[in-house]
């Protein structure tokens, strides 16, 4: 099972300046949860926007610098390459960025897309591709209002992809 997970905003917006633009407690939380584990696949910026392997996790970083090594981490020229990297993992994660997001669905390598859905338009210069509804069906949401410590309004969407 390969998933993609993304936090984005209304407009798709997924980032600025290799940053994210929001700060939501309760997405980094279920991130944490729902990933630790397992395999996580990331673009080297995306990687390099994290600064570190994520604890409890086996990182893949893709890049086309055939030079590239960062201790801890796993190394891979594709998003095939990559995955073929992942031993005993039933789900493997794919976390960004927009190019990786963009080459996994341009390619169909997902099976499911876990979206946080952020209720508000930024301004960005990284955004996560049209979800396609001819092809990814929605089958679970949970929608959340701004509190104290999530300024905006949220929802958890899990997308399946549609068998035609």
């Amino acid at each position: 099972m390969i998933t993609i997970i993304a936090a984005i905003a209304k407009n798709n917006a997924l980032g600025k300046d290799n940053d994210l633009i929001w700060h939501l407690p309760a997405d980094l939380k279920r991130f944490k949860k729902v990933t630790s584990g397992h395999h996580i696949l990331m673009g080297r910026n995306t990687f390099e926007s994290i600064g570190k392997p994520l604890p409890n996790r086996t990182t893949i970083i893709i890049t086309r610098n055939k030079n590239y090594f960062k201790e801890g981490c796993l190394i891979a020229h594709s998003i095939e390459e990559a995955i073929n990297l992942v031993e005993n993992d039933a789900t493997i994660f794919i976390i960004g960025g927009a190019q990786v997001y963009k080459e996994t669905l341009k390619k169909n390598l997902a099976d499911q897309l876990d979206i946080t859905l952020v209720h508000q338009e930024f301004d960005a210069d990284a955004f996560f591709p049209e979800i396609d509804l001819n092809l990814w069906e929605e089958i679970n949401r949970e929608d959340f209002i701004a509190d104290e410590k999530n300024k905006f309004d949220y929802s958890f969407i899990r997308y399946s992809k549609k068998t035609i």
